[in-house]
């Protein structure tokens, strides 16, 4: 199977038995079958119809800012989108961008260009094809606010676009998280505004960010998904949980709404305190936290 998706990609987009960690923001996560880097609309639909045909398990990594990969790792292949889903451009009043493009160069360009509409996501540390699946979001902003239409491949090999009302946004949510369609491009919607207006509100969220988050050790970003009329951070904080370990990982002190990798976390150790929070939390307050951590490959 190997040599057959060389033969597709070439030799040096292929990386056997490949370590996950550096490719998540947790920094954990153990190997894969392979890592195949995919830079073409062309390839990515060869490769996906060459593993599909033998049954092979895989899935579409970006910046791997939401994930949780087992110390096992994945018994299959990921497939990480280069070259031409990295492009970004402007027409008019829309930005462009292809899933493997980082969201925050999305967002720069859109200021250069007197864009408004995206600067609640300057910070977020994701791809653009991972914020539409999980409708990103920041200070009063997501996704759905933006988006006027999504390039997705369908399994079943055809290209389609949804627009925005197809693709079911809600909190934390989108068609994606029960459709196995993958982002091929985006197209925002903005409006037209002064380039140092734009700037001034990008610099202060991520100000903002640097105030109130943990930036320095590795994280996934909020752990656990805002509960009706409540905060994941404001609930873990008032169960007494801030500074709690498990092992290398940590709830944070500076905001309890981050578990966080800080003395050489296994992907265990954060699953498992991820489960003791959850606990907890419902103890006390009979609340159950939703992660907004994907979790992929086994943890029992």
């Amino acid at each position: 199977m190997i040599e057959r998706i060389k033969a597709l990609v070439g030799d040096s987009q292929v990386l056997v038995n490949e370590e996950l960690n550096k490719y998540t923001t947790f920094k954990v996560g153990g190997p894969c079958k392979a890592l195949v880097l995919i830079k073409t609309e062309d390839l990515l639909l060869k490769v996906i119809n060459l593993l599909k045909e033998n049954k092979e398990a895989f899935f579409v990594i970006g910046n791997g800012s939401n994930l949780l990969i087992s110390d096992k790792g994945y018994d299959g292949y990921v497939l990480k989108l280069e070259g031409d889903f990295l492009s970004i451009k402007s027409e008019g009043e829309e930005i462009i961008a292809g899933a493997g493009a980082i969201l925050s160069k999305v967002c720069i360009l859109a200021k250069e260009k007197g864009l408004s509409g995206l600067e609640f996501a300057y910070g977020i540390p994701g791809t653009v094809g991972g914020a539409i699946v999980m409708n990103a979001g920041a200070y009063d902003g997501e996704m759905s606010f933006v988006v006027s239409s999504v390039k997705m491949l369908d399994l079943d090999g055809s290209i389609k676009t949804f627009s925005n009302s197809e693709m079911e946004f809600s909190y934390r949510n989108s068609i994606l998280k029960r459709k196995d369609f993958i982002v091929l491009s985006v197209t925002y919607k903005l409006v037209k505004k002064d380039e140092k207006e734009i700037l001034d509100k990008m610099n202060d969220f991520l100000e903002k960010r640097r105030e109130k988050q943990p930036l320095n050790f590795p994280s996934a970003g909020s752990t656990f998904k805002r509960p009706k009329d409540n905060f994941a951070g404001k609930l873990i904080m008032e169960a007494g949980l801030k500074g709690r370990r498990v092992g290398g990982a940590c709830v944070s002190e500076k905001h309890a709404g981050f578990i966080v990798n800080d003395e050489g976390a296994s992907a265990k150790d954060i699953s498992d305190l991820m489960k003791l929070v959850i606990k907890e939390v419902k103890e006390k307050f009979d609340i159950e936290l939703e992660p907004e951590v994907i979790k992929i490959g086994k943890f029992d």
